[in-house]
């Protein structure tokens, strides 16, 4: 019986690892981003409009289902020079296609911070993602995601305010 389990799994994952198509990619986009204070802030919190650039691999489990991993470099934070932040993000994005050319994702985000040292935000942020794509051609595609803060990016050490990041990017990018 233990024989008969693993050859079975074994032929599970063997034929897993055959069917996987992976596909190779360069996205640029624009962000719109702010922070949410709580409590509220007694100045004004503009949005700050930047831009990230990523590279990205997707694994294809199926022909609906799919993983995107990616390395992004990402302009956020507020208008105001004081709380603005740049980070790297490594989202890992579940996508779901439900035709030929459009697709559903989300997942979780992983960030650290790039902008200056000692300036009273976190090294580390995590967030969700959530966001849609379309495929103009094979290669070529168009996206919108939106990121929602789920941890403190304010240095706790400093102050008992909170902020957390909100980002919307509108993205180009082609598979390879």
């Amino acid at each position: 019986m233990k024989k008969l389990l693993l050859v079975s799994v074994l032929m599970f994952f063997t034929t897993i690892s055959f069917s996987q198509d992976v596909r190779y990619g360069v996205r640029v986009a624009i962000n719109n981003s702010n922070l949410k204070f709580d409590p509220d802030v007694d100045f004004e919190n503009d949005t700050r409009n930047g831009f990230a650039f990523a590279g990205f691999v997707d694994f294809g489990f199926s022909e609906e289902l799919s993983l995107r991993t990616e390395l992004q470099w990402s302009a956020e934070g507020g208008k105001d020079e004081s709380i603005r932040a740049d980070y790297i993000h490594m989202p890992l994005l579940l996508k779901l296609s439900t035709s030929d050319r459009f697709s559903l994702m989300a997942g979780p985000q992983a960030s650290l911070k790039t902008w200056k040292d000692a300036d009273g935000f976190a090294t580390f942020a995590f967030s969700g993602v959530i966001g849609a794509e379309y495929m103009i051609t094979n290669e070529l595609f168009i996206d919108a995601r939106f990121a929602f803060g789920f941890t403190n990016i304010l240095d706790e050490d400093l102050t008992a305010v909170e902020a957390k990041n909100h980002v919307l990017q509108v993205g180009f990018g082609i598979k390879i």
